[in-house]
């Protein structure tokens, strides 16, 4: 088989002015919802943390015991840590790509999108399992409910 180059084998992509004030735009927003992402997983790990005293407050209720309470501390914070990497790719896109943009800096263009391809992909994942999850408590209530 002959191995003949590929028209994008010596493709070039060249990046205009109004593709640069785009990309400009989409790393400011991108930095922006990372800091939030970043204020809102602090506050998860804070509730996290304070969930047994916040909990001990509301009575003295067996269901408000230590078992109950620490495990839904330590949820809030394992959720927190998922939550965490992909607002840091998110992160690092949005400062890579302002830093390639105001230098021209090729390599720093292609970690941003590096980062971007990491964020989705571990957004896709993450959503491949909790959409399995869902379907799996879904088959089990039907067969919880056809056993009663």
């Amino acid at each position: 088989m002959e191995n003949n180059p590929s028209a994008f084998d010596n493709f070039e992509l060249n990046i205009s002015t109004n593709v640069k004030r785009f990309l400009n735009e989409i790393a400011k927003w991108s930095f922006f919802l990372s800091i939030i992402g970043f204020i809102g997983i602090g506050l998860m790990v804070v509730v996290g943390l304070l969930f047994g005293t916040i909990m001990a407050t509301l009575g003295d209720s067996p269901a408000y015991q230590l078992g109950y309470t620490a495990g839904m501390g330590a949820f809030y914070v394992i959720i927190a840590l998922i939550y965490f990497f992909p607002v840091y790719y998110l992160y690092k896109f949005s400062r890579k790509m302002k830093r390639a943009l105001h230098a021209n800096e090729n390599d720093d263009f292609e970690s941003a999108f590096s980062n971007l391809k990491s964020h989705y992909k571990f957004i896709g994942i993450f959503a491949i399992v909790i959409i399995s999850l869902y379907l799996i408590m879904f088959l089990l209530a039907i067969v919880g409910a056809s056993l009663f």
